[in-house]
Order: structure tokens, then C-alpha cells, then sequence
């Protein structure tokens, strides 16, 4: 299993960015799938998940209404669109691999991680 993030960078507070995951070594599109992020001295936090088909998606409240996460089986990647950024969005944002097609099921395969920053 391999899963391969990009995307992160620098942006304004405001701003927008869009990370990609791209998921190798699996059937991408059996599985649930997510983010997590962690900021320099926090514990990981979940962001978003979900399921094999995105018929369910959830969001931690902190970007509920700012944050989209989506996937697309046919080319094996998932997707989190981020809108309205914050400092407080400051992390590192690694995608995950769920064992199971549901939200639910626990993590079992993370990526390497994107960092993402924001700041004027």
C-alpha cells in the first residue's frame, strides 16, 4: 500500500488549496478513506472521512462548512478541498487508508504526510 500526498504549501488566511492523495498497492475503490493532520506540539486530529463509494462523508467541526473532502475511484485519488484557511489550519495533513468500505472501520495504512501553512 502506498499513499502519496501533494498539494500543501503556503497560503493567506482566506485562501484556498486543494491536497490529492494517490492511492497505489490496493483497490482504492474498496475502502474507506481520510485525513488526519498535526500541528507541531498537538496530537493528531481527525479532519475528514470517507466512505468507499462517498455516499458518506464526515468533517471534524473545526472545518465543517470550509473543508470538502472527495475521491475519485477511476483514478484512484482522494481529494480535500480547503476554503476559508486559518493559522489555525497550520500541519501537517496525511491521508489514511480504513481497513473497511465504512467511515467507521479503523485506520490502517497512513501516507507520509503534506504540510500545509498558513500565514500572512
Amino acid at each position: 500500500v502506498q499513499l502519496v500526498e501533494s498539494g500543501g504549501g503556503l497560503a493567506q488566511p482566506g485562501g484556498s488549496l486543494r491536497l490529492s492523495c494517490a492511492a497505489s498497492g490496493f483497490t482504492f475503490s474498496s475502502y474507506a478513506m481520510g485525513w488526519f493532520r498535526q500541528a507541531p506540539g498537538k496530537e493528531r486530529e481527525f479532519v475528514a472521512a470517507i466512505s468507499w463509494s462517498a455516499g458518506s462523508t464526515y468533517y471534524a467541526d473545526s472545518v465543517k462548512g470550509r473543508f470538502t473532502i472527495s475521491r475519485d475511484n477511476a483514478k484512484n485519488t482522494l481529494y480535500l478541498q480547503m476554503n476559508s484557511l486559518k493559522p489555525e489550519d497550520t500541519a501537517m495533513y496525511a491521508c489514511v487508508k480504513r481497513k473497511r468500505s465504512t467511515t467507521s472501520s479503523p485506520v490502517d495504512y497512513w501516507g507520509q504526510g503534506t504540510q500545509v501553512t498558513v500565514s500572512s
